[in-house]
C-alpha cells in the first residue's frame, strides 16, 4: 500500500530553519514527481515546491524562492524541503504528495502524506 510519511515540523523563531522529510513506501518512488504543499485553516492549499522524478527540475511558489529548497534522494525514497529564513507567514501544515504526472500533482492529485505542522513565531 502506498504511503507517504512526513517529519521534521515544529516550532521555530522567525529567521530560523527547518528541514522537512517525506519517506515514501509502496510506490516506485523514482518514477514519481514530488511536491510539498501547505495549508492554513480557512485558506486554500498551496503548492510550495515541486521536483520532477529525476530531480533535475524544480519549481517554487514566489513567496519561498531563495529561502526554500526541495531535493530528493531516490535511493532513500525520500524528498526533502529545506526551509531557511522562515517567516510567520510560513506557518501551516505541510504535506508531501506524489504523482507520476506533474500536471496532476500540481493540481493536487496523487498520493498524500498526513502532514506535519510548522509554526514560526515572530
Amino acid at each position: 500500500q502506498e504511503q507517504l510519511v512526513e517529519s521534521g515540523g515544529g516550532l521555530v523563531q522567525a529567521g530560523g530553519s527547518l528541514r522537512l522529510s517525506c519517506v515514501a513506501s509502496g510506490l516506485t518512488f523514482g518514477s514519481h514527481n514530488m511536491g510539498w504543499f501547505r495549508q492554513v485553516p480557512g485558506k486554500e492549499r498551496e503548492l510550495v515546491a515541486a521536483i520532477n522524478w529525476s530531480g533535475d527540475s524544480t519549481e517554487y511558489v514566489d513567496s519561498v524562492k531563495g529561502r526554500f529548497t526541495i531535493s530528493r534522494d531516490n535511493a532513500k525514497n525520500t524528498v526533502y524541503l529545506q526551509m531557511n529564513n522562515l517567516e510567520p507567514s510560513d506557518t501551516a501544515v505541510y504535506y508531501c504528495a506524489a504523482n507520476m504526472n506533474m500536471a496532476a500533482l500540481k493540481f493536487g492529485l496523487g498520493y498524500w502524506g498526513q502532514g506535519t505542522q510548522v509554526t514560526v513565531s515572530s
